[in-house]
């Protein structure tokens, strides 16, 4: 979820300089080695593309406070830093951890998604628990 340019990479690792500013503002600076991220490259202007468009420009960190499973999908409740809730809309788009995902409901600064287990498998939405700390880009 945090643009990043890669000066070096090889089959199972890269390198990315990392400002001071992108350590205060995102998770960056909890990452432990190992850690699964998600990682794509940028997207040409004439690829198809579902959901939003996503820059990587993190507006704040949020905190999963509810997960709940069931049969067809993963019920997820993040709490937002509340100066971004102004920005937030039911129905509306948000990125969690560099993914392009529906906000389902909200109350104040807290807000609902209902993820299918493709989207889980596929990033690194399977490690979240409550307490761990997501950018949210709004």
């Amino acid at each position: 979820g945090i643009c990043l340019t890669v000066i070096e990479w090889g089959d199972n690792w890269y390198a990315a300089d990392v400002s001071r500013e992108s350590l205060n503002r995102t998770t960056l600076g909890n990452w432990k080695v190992g850690q699964r991220v998600n990682v794509e490259k940028a997207m040409l202007p004439t690829t198809r593309f579902g959901g939003h468009i996503v820059s990587g420009h993190v507006d704040g960190v949020g905190e999963i406070t509810l997960v709940r499973e069931d049969a067809r999908s993963i019920y997820f409740e993040v709490t937002a830093p509340v100066e971004l809730a102004k920005y937030l809309a039911e129905k509306g788009s948000v990125t969690v951890d560099g993914i392009s995902l529906t906000i389902n409901h909200l109350r104040g600064n807290i807000l609902s998604l209902n993820l299918i287990p493709h989207t889980a498998e596929r990033t690194n939405i399977g490690t979240w628990q409550v307490g761990s700390k997501v950018n949210l880009e709004v």
